[in-house]
């Protein structure tokens, strides 16, 4: 497939590499033009301007908030794409904007699906990521070969665009109360002596086996907060816009708005790019742990 790719991240830079070994005609645009010049090597042609993106009839953006998704799309990109041309947001934004994208696609005669991830960077790379895709249906089984290419398992949930978006807000509010939860355990039994390494081990052997607290609590036992598979500002801004999906329909979030508070207090103790799991160092802190 003839595939533009905007958005060279930490995790976008690994999803085009995928698409590209998957044998895909891939042109890359990323404001950093020496991550573009990295794929250049490995068969990506490079945009010079998001606007030559639209010579690809399928579009792809991971970027990395709500900010950037606009300047590329509303600032030409959008009124150069063709009719019936494609367009797949895989960033994690918020619902108001995915509604607007939805909306503005339709006017235009183009399409649009929202399909966010949830992996970290070294899923990317393996292309073990999960998908979870919503929009047309016929678009989404359009595309079923790229998902394929980047990830292990791609959900549909739906003919709405933005519903992808609102699992992906939970599941990563769900990740955040985790590390929460999980660093306040950790702090707890620290301040009665116990090995951070010692609980870690314990504690995802038996009740807590799922790979995320065991890849969290290594992180958090050994305090291995850089570099940052995830920022912690971006963790904010994920919890940020959890609470403004859940304002939008009443839906009270009262652990939602604690993490936000931390994130914050991270922030301001000048954590804003270690890793989103040093929200355990925050509470340690306030613990009186080093």
């Amino acid at each position: 497939m003839n595939v533009g790719f905007a958005g060279l991240g930490q995790m976008g830079i690994e999803i085009a590499r995928n698409l590209i070994k998957a044998g895909n005609q891939v042109t890359v645009f990323n404001r950093t033009r020496g991550r573009a010049e990295k794929l250049a090597g490995e068969g990506a042609r490079i945009a010079e301007t998001p606007i030559a993106l639209a010579e690809a009839p399928i579009v792809i953006t991971m970027l990395a908030d709500d900010h950037a998704v606009e300047d590329i799309m509303f600032s030409g990109l959008l009124d150069r794409l063709p009719r019936g041309s494609l367009h797949i947001s895989m960033s994690t934004i918020s619902v108001a904007l995915s509604q607007r994208l939805a909306a503005a696609h339709q006017e235009r005669g183009q399409h649009y699906l929202a399909a966010p991830v949830f992996g970290r960077p070294e899923a990317a790379a393996a292309a073990k990521l999960f998908i979870v895709a919503a929009g047309p249906r016929d678009q989404f089984d359009h595309c079923a070969e790229l998902f394929s290419a980047i990830g292990q398992r791609t959900f549909y949930v739906g003919a709405e665009a933005h519903r992808a978006n609102v699992i992906k807000l939970s599941g990563n509010f769900l990740i955040a109360s985790m590390l929460e939860s999980l660093g306040e355990a950790v702090a707890l039994v620290r301040k009665h002596g116990i090995e951070a390494r010692e609980y870690i081990d314990l504690i995802t052997s038996t009740l807590f086996t799922a790979p995320v607290y065991k890849n969290y609590g290594s992180i958090i036992a050994e305090e291995r907060y850089t570099p940052a598979g995830f920022r912690l500002r971006l963790g904010l801004k994920d919890v940020r816009l959890a609470l403004a999906a859940a304002e939008a329909v009443a839906c009270p979030m009262p652990v939602a708005s604690v993490m936000r508070d931390h994130y914050l207090s991270g922030i301001a103790r000048g954590m804003e790019d270690k890793d989103w799991s040093a929200i355990a160092q925050v509470v340690a802190q306030d613990a009186g742990l080093k």
